[in-house]
């Protein structure tokens, strides 16, 4: 996939890129996951899901700079929209921005890099995600991408919070 340049035009921000991750990105990328999200992953994990679904892990960059990253892969499983046995689902794991770099459409334009790839790199059908109940920005990102809630996962946070199970069709 080519880099994307996107901006905010009408509020005069710099430009931000999106491109494929690469190993070197992993410790800006976890350091962005620490800063933002209490929900961590021993690096082991993040290695492995670049080397396995690297075409569906990308970072945002603001002046050569990591502020963002949207972290997928790929499974299998009961489908939620369609009748069926098994479908190929996209899973988006983790995506996070920097704090001053938020309402930029940043993670939109991660998250729509995903998507794509996921359906044409991977051939997925559909795609899922959990997300805390209280996290009201990102259920109104997910909506606007046209993600629905599914139903609600008591617990599912380390903290006892719950979460929505989100999912679209691609």
């Amino acid at each position: 996939m080519e880099p994307v340049y996107a901006s905010n035009a009408a509020a005069r921000e710099e430009p931000f890129l999106i491109r494929k991750a690469r190993l070197e990105d992993l410790p800006m990328i976890i350091a962005i996951n620490r800063a933002t999200l209490p929900e961590n992953y021993p690096e082991w994990f993040w290695r492995d899901h670049l080397e396995k679904w690297g075409d569906a892990f990308f970072v945002a960059e603001v002046e050569g700079r990591i502020v963002g990253y949207v972290m997928s892969r790929v499974e299998y499983g009961a489908p939620t929209f369609t009748k069926g046995l098994i479908v190929k689902k996209g899973h988006i794991v983790s995506i996070a921005v920097l704090e001053g770099y938020r309402r930029r459409g940043i993670g939109t334009a991660l998250m729509k890099a995903a998507l794509k790839a996921l359906k044409e790199r991977y051939g997925c059908k559909e795609v899922y995600l959990e997300v805390r109940v209280s996290n009201e920005p990102a259920i109104r990102l997910y909506e606007k991408l046209g993600f629905k809630k599914v139903r609600v996962i008591p617990m599912y946070y380390l903290d006892g919070e719950d979460a929505y199970l989100m999912a679209r069709e691609l």
